[in-house]
């Protein structure tokens, strides 16, 4: 089965380019990481990937599925999962609540049941009759992942899940994921102002600048060149 791939995508806000021309392919069971500074386009990118917004042109596609344009939902039910920027947890619900809404939109063969999850993300166990609202932050986004999880998609889509961590959560965080990825097959694209952590476990990146690709490579390629760090990522 073929990758998440894609194709020359362009997304316009009025009359300002958001992207332009976008390509690239996610490989099936590992992580791409899509860096850049801000206002580079990478949440758009999500949002078009995931429904939220729709592409002036250009194709997603994932394995035969045709993913241009479709409705949120339908793209919950082909098995992409999306954890936005800010985490999104619903504080008043509690974390099993939080995490029921995650499996809403997918039958009940395509669930993940809460001990599965919660044996992915030990901490949330102890907690799962509290509140959100009560949850580090760390808890939080632990949280939102495994929302995303009940739904036991085949792709997890991410937007900045490190943003506010302190970094030896931020390490943490980003050791779960490469076991999703590893473990269990998930394909990954993770969105990450922190480039450093986002290239440490990822298998390719893709960094854009002003909407459009500037390279797309191998992390250890994207790491070595100094001139893009500085112009582009940061360190």
């Amino acid at each position: 089965m073929a990758g998440l791939t894609v194709s020359g995508l362009s997304v316009d806000y009025g009359h300002v380019a958001a992207l332009v021309d976008v390509s690239f392919e996610a490989e099936l069971g590992a992580i791409t990481a899509v860096l850049g500074a801000n206002g580079a386009g990478k949440t758009t990118l999500l949002r078009a990937m995931t429904g939220l917004v729709r592409p002036r042109a250009g194709t997603i596609r994932f394995g035969d599925k045709d993913l241009t344009g479709r409705r949120v939902e339908d793209v919950v039910r082909c098995g992409v999962a999306h954890v936005p920027e800010g985490r999104g947890v619903i504080e008043e619900l509690t974390v099993e609540e939080n995490l029921r809404l995650g499996s809403l939109w997918r039958s009940r063969r395509t669930r993940r049941g809460y001990d599965e999850v919660f044996e992915l993300f030990p901490a949330l166990a102890a907690r799962r009759h509290r509140h959100a609202s009560t949850l580090s932050g760390g808890e939080r986004q632990s949280l939102a992942v495994a929302r995303a999880l009940m739904a036991r998609p085949e792709v997890l889509l991410l937007d900045e899940p490190s943003l506010g961590l302190a970094p030896i959560v931020t390490g943490q965080l980003m050791r779960r994921l490469a076991s999703l990825s590893r473990d269990e097959g998930i394909t990954v694209v993770l969105v990450e102002q922190n480039a450093r952590s986002a290239l440490s476990i990822a298998s390719a990146a893709v960094v854009l600048n002003l909407g459009r690709v500037v390279v797309a490579d191998r992390p250890q390629v994207v790491a070595a060149d100094a001139q893009l760090r500085h112009h582009y990522l940061g360190f």
